[in-house]
This record gives structure tokens, sequence and C-alpha cells, in this order.
């Protein structure tokens, strides 16, 4: 039945990304990607991303549901794996050893994607938890084991924790300091997180208590600010909390599950003002209503936090773009309530013609072509309304030919390499050619060019070889006038040259070497 099911590409995208729990929970709340996969509520649940083949008795495989590809192949025991196994990541060992309830448990090897042995020991529940870590020529660089030691945490010098640590997280006892030096938190931890204890404020009050990691708590940063308080479970948010910016303004509210926002939830900016309110799904919005200056802008769907099935709204209510399965065209806005983007979606991302906006003058940024939520194609570039910039894209960044301005006027025209200026080019300064050659990670690296002072007075003009002056070459002073002509190598006077006075009148004619006047 799985082989059967169609999934589009953004759900690729999407997988990708989660777990098999994730990838459940997402399909059994979203019911327009149920119709887009063909799958009900009733059987929501088959849809793991992957499926099982079984050989024999106790023995099966499972593999990709995309790719069809070996994830592992060992002994399973009611459904889960139990026994002895192996680990694949695209058609690479990446381990083998014992299974206890689908999780590593026992002996174990560990390989990176290079086929090198990175550690062996013994695991608990999925954790490394005795043997020896190596490095990639098979030397042994580090060994764990289950004993506890006492450590203490730094930052800018300042003693942030001291206690016990356990396989290179904190288990035990311990206390926690924030950057003045104040008491915050002193009890247990376990697996790195708070499990048993107290939290204290700046004036060293009790705040809050965690029993078996549950509780109602209080987190602060290293600058003692607030940066949430909620409900504990397990040692993580679980249950209503609240987030803060540093300034104490409230950032969200709503619910958690095992750490992240799960549930009902409202998002506010940093002056306070609400800008959505809906469903949540491990950290991502996944369905509600989005706000600009407490109007609504937006009302449906979301993929990792882009707009993808829902309509959008114009200051009077009136219906102005409608988004259908991430393709239509869209705005979207900062956090300040200011246009960020307006253009083309294709499968959530940014595809087609668009337009961006500075986040703080609202000016044009940037117009151009998009492909995969990234800039590709031809497109311009603003700085404050005016034209800095115009030429080719490849995955976000500058590449092909361009043409570069500065007040207006023609700064550089050439061919650029993953942003930098890469291959030939011409460089000018307020219209005057300055350097033409070839540029390598934009440093002038070989031609013909020019040299000039903070007073755009020219003072070298000569050949480039591999960034520096190599071949025939003249030096000016400051006033422009006539000082050395010769020859350069690696930057230096090399070879035969000539120095004049400032009065034009020859000083010197010879060899140099090394930038020395060399006597005979």
């Amino acid at each position: 039945m799985l082989k059967n099911v169609k999934a589009s590409y953004f759900l690729r995208v999407l997988f990708s990304y989660m777990d098999e729990k994730q990838k459940l929970e997402f399909i059994k709340y979203n019911k327009s990607l149920q119709e887009n996969i063909n799958i009900s509520l009733i059987n929501y649940k088959y849809f793991s991303g992957k499926y099982i083949e079984y050989e024999s008795k106790g023995k099966g495989k499972e593999f990709d549901f995309f790719s069809d590809r070996l994830l592992y192949e060992g002994e399973y025991l009611n459904g889960k794996r139990n026994g002895n196994g192996k680990e694949y990541w695209n058609g690479r060992l990446l381990f083998e050893g014992e299974y206890l309830n689908g999780k590593r448990n026992g002996k174990g090897k560990e390989y990176n994607k290079e086929g090198n042995l990175i550690f062996e020991g013994e695991y608990l529940n999925n954790i490394r938890w005795e043997g020896n870590i190596y490095d990639i020529s098979g030397n042994i660089i580090d060994k764990l084991n289950h004993e506890i030691t006492e450590v203490k945490e730094y930052y800018d010098d300042t003693l942030i924790f001291e206690g016990e640590y356990l396989n290179g997280k904190r288990n035990g006892k311990g206390k926690e300091y924030n950057k003045e030096g104040n008491l915050i938190f002193e009890g247990e931890y376990l697996y790195g997180k708070k499990w048993k204890g107290k939290g204290y404020d700046k004036n060293n009050n009790i705040v809050y208590e965690l029993k078996e990691g549950k509780g109602f708590i209080k987190e602060y940063d290293k600058d003692n600010n607030l940066i949430f308080e909620g409900e504990y479970l397990n040692g993580e948010k679980n249950g209503m909390g609240k987030e803060f910016f540093f300034d104490d303004n409230l950032k969200f509210e709503g619910e958690y599950v095992k750490g992240k926002r799960n549930g009902k939830g409202k998002e506010y900016n940093y002056k306070g003002k609400l800008i959505f309110e809906g469903d949540f799904l491990y950290d991502y919005r996944l369905k509600g209503k989005y706000y600009i200056n407490e109007r609504l802008e937006y009302e449906g769907e979301y993929l990792f936090d882009k707009k993808y099935n829902g309509k959008g709204y114009d200051e009077n209510g009136n219906i102005i773009y409608e988004l259908k399965n991430g393709t239509g065209k869209v705005k979207e806005y900062y956090y300040s309530g200011n246009l960020e983007f307006e253009g083309e979606y294709l499968n959530g991302l940014r595809n087609g013609k668009g337009k961006e906006y500075d986040c703080l003058n609202s000016k044009l940024k940037f117009e151009g072509e998009y492909l995969n939520g990234k800039r590709n194609g031809n497109g311009k570039e603003y700085y404050n309304g005016k034209l800095i910039f115009e030429g080719e894209y490849l995955n976000g960044e500058r590449n092909g030919k361009v043409i570069e301005y500065y007040n207006g006027k023609l700064k550089f025209e050439g061919e650029y390499l993953n942003g930098k200026r890469n291959g030939n080019g011409k460089e000018y300064d307020n219209g005057k050619l300055m350097f033409e050659g070839e540029y390598l990670d934009n440093k002038r690296w070989n031609g013909k060019g020019k040299e000039y002072n903070d007073d755009s007075r020219s003072i070298f003009e000569g050949e480039y070889v591999n960034g520096k002056r190599n071949g025939k070459g003249k030096e000016y002073n400051w006033k422009g006038k006539l000082i050395f002509e010769g020859e350069y190598l690696n930057g230096k006077r090399n070879g035969k040259g000539k120095e004049y006075y400032f009065n034009g009148k020859l000083k010197f004619e010879g060899e140099y070497l090394n930038g020395e006047r060399k006597y005979s």
C-alpha cells in the first residue's frame, strides 16, 4: 500500500528534516496534506516515510520510502529492532551492533560517511556509554566511561556552572550561575537537563522548584534576562509557557511538548503586538492567522513557517492573494510589520519574479528572479533606493556577468563566482578606469591596472601577476609626479629601473633586487 502513496515535492523536502514521529504528527493534524498524498486519518499511521520487508521470522529490512535505499537490516521482535542489526545511510554502513526495544543497546560500532570507524563500545538507549573514540586514522583520541567527574564551566572567564558530569553532559549535583556570579539554580541534572532542585532570582529568592524533572520553571540568559517561564516535565518544556525578548516583552505564549512549541500559541513582535495565533508543530507554524499592525494579513496553513494554503488580506479586509499548495503571489513581512518580500511562490518557496525591501526604511533592496527560495537568474540590488548592482545570480549568490555602481556611476563590470569578483573585469573610480584584468576572490590578480591614494591620485600604474606588481610599472608621489619607472617581481622592484627627484630630474638608474638598489 505504501508504495502506491504519491508524495509531492514539498513532502520530500519537509520529511528530510523530521524523524518518524514528527512525520506522523504532521500528517495527522493537516487535512490538506492528507488530501495531497491521498491518505486519511484512519490510515495516516502507515505513512512513516519508510517500509519494512520481512525476510524470515525475526529478521527483516527497512527501506526509505522515497528512494528505496536500505536503512536497516537485522533482527526484530514485536515490530521493533531487537538483537543484532546494521544501519545504513546512502548505501554506506553507519552502525552495526545490538538493539533493544528499537534503540541501540549493548555493543556496537559506529562509522562516518567515509567508512572510518569513529566509535566502538557500549550503548545505552541510543547514547554512547562506554568505549573508544577514534580519529580518521584509527587512533584512539578519547575514552568514554560512566564515571562521574567534577567539572567547571566558564563564560568570558566567569564561572557559570560547577558540578558533576557523565559522558560529556551535566549529570548529578551541580550549581548554575549568571555572568554576574549570582546563583540561578542548584540541584541535580539528568542528561544535561535540570531535574531536581531550586531556581533563584538575582536577589537569591527562590522562584521555582523542580521535582523529578517536573514543576514550574523560570529560565534566564547569561545577562540575567528572563527568557522563559512555564511548565516542565521530564526536564524540558511541557505544558503552558511563555517566552520573552531580552527587554521582558512577551515573545510567545502557548503550549509545549518535549521542549518545543506544539499546540495552540501566540507570537508577538518586539513591540508587544500580536503577529500570529494558531497551531504549532515542533516549533513550526502549522495553521493560523498572521497580523500586521494588528490587522489580519493572512489566514491559512504553513509549511516550515512559510505560507502554504490560505488567503491574504489588505487593510480593508479584501482578499488580495490566495495560495494553493504553496503556489501563487504572496507578501512577507518583518517582525516590525514592514514589507519584506512580494512576489511569486511555488511549493511554499520563492520561485519566479519578486522584490525584497529594507527592514528599516522599506525601500527597494532587490528585484529579480528566484528559484527554490533563492536568488537565481537576473536581478538588481539597491541601497537607499539607488541601484548598486545588476547581473546574474546562482543559488542566492552573485554569479556570472555583472555591473556595479557607486553614486550612480560605473564602479565595476566583469565576472563573479560564488559571490566574489572572479575572472575578467574592469574597475572604475568616479567613472575613470582604474584596473583592467583578472580577479581572484575580490582581489586584482592578473593584468594592467592603477593604484590610487585617498585623494584619488595615481600612485602606481603597471602590470600585475598573481595579485602582485609584476612586469613593467611606474610609481608616482602624492602630487602625481613620476618617481620611479622600471621592472617589478613579486611586488618589489626587481631588474632595471630609474628613480627621479620631485622636479623630474634623474636620481638613479640601474639594477634593483628585492626592492633595493643593486650596486656592482
